[in-house]
């Protein structure tokens, strides 16, 4: 059975070329709706891909495991998606969105 510690409205792979080499984050975004605010947050470092028909389930190197709809691939509200560009603005490293892909050749 699997610990879900997230489960993104929408989401995207990031693709990071750090000193050390290339690794893949899940960047997930969550709207507030009437009484709160947007949200996101960042996993840290997809070590493992797992699947089935609905859902992938990204598990992070912390052991965090992200359940992501296949069909909320990108979409974030204005805020979250303003968030994302100025991480990838502001990176010393180079950070691409993926295009939707076949995450199951992920890792």
């Amino acid at each position: 059975m699997r610990n879900i510690t997230e489960s993104p409205e929408n989401w995207v792979i990031l693709k990071i070329e750090g000193i050390d080499g290339t690794y893949y984050r899940v960047f997930g975004g969550w709207r507030g709706g009437y009484a709160g605010s947007d949200r996101w947050k960042m996993n840290s470092g997809i070590v493992k891909v797992e699947w089935d028909s609905d859902y992938y389930y990204f598990i992070g190197a912390s052991g965090s495991c992200y359940k992501c709809h296949r069909e909320s691939y990108g979409g974030f509200s204005g805020w979250v998606s303003g968030v994302l560009s100025e991480i990838i603005g502001s990176s010393p490293v180079g950070i691409e969105v993926l295009d939707e892909m076949n995450f199951e050749e992920l890792v």
